[in-house]
């Protein structure tokens, strides 16, 4: 299921959709902002180019509400049902889990716009002796 060659592999390695051998971004997971998205401009593996046009991760937008929402639902009915919590609790739950998470989500989300686009190719990967 997460092995190379998968769409899977790439987004949860935040490895390049393209050979699956370089990082997708420059940092780990952080929660400075300068550093919590940021992407090498070319893949250091098969210099495939991440910004493919101008502007093209403002469609990763819609990936990052969908799953915002999808957090903000689980978080609502885990402190809900299971631990009967009022409502002004349950919103103070999903609050404390949406900045948690908020580094990871925007990372995800980009990861996944871009693997929407480009495909896997085993035989991307540049040598570097040649």
């Amino acid at each position: 299921m997460f092995k190379k060659g998968t769409k899977l592999f790439s987004i949860f390695k935040n490895k390049c959709p393209k050979c699956h051998n370089g990082d997708f971004f420059t940092n780990p997971v952080t929660f400075n902002p300068k550093k919590v998205i940021k992407i090498h401009k070319n893949c250091p593996s098969c210099n495939l180019k991440y910004v493919i046009e101008p502007s093209f991760f403002f469609g990763a937008m819609y990936i990052n509400y969908g799953l915002a929402v999808a957090i903000f639902v689980i978080t609502f009915i885990i402190s809900k049902v299971i631990f009967n919590q009022t409502f002004i609790n349950s919103f103070i739950a999903i609050i404390v889990v949406s900045l948690l998470l908020s580094p990871i989500v925007l990372r995800l989300s980009r990861i996944i716009w871009i693997n929407i686009f480009v495909a896997y190719d085993k035989d991307a990967v540049i040598k570097k002796n040649d």
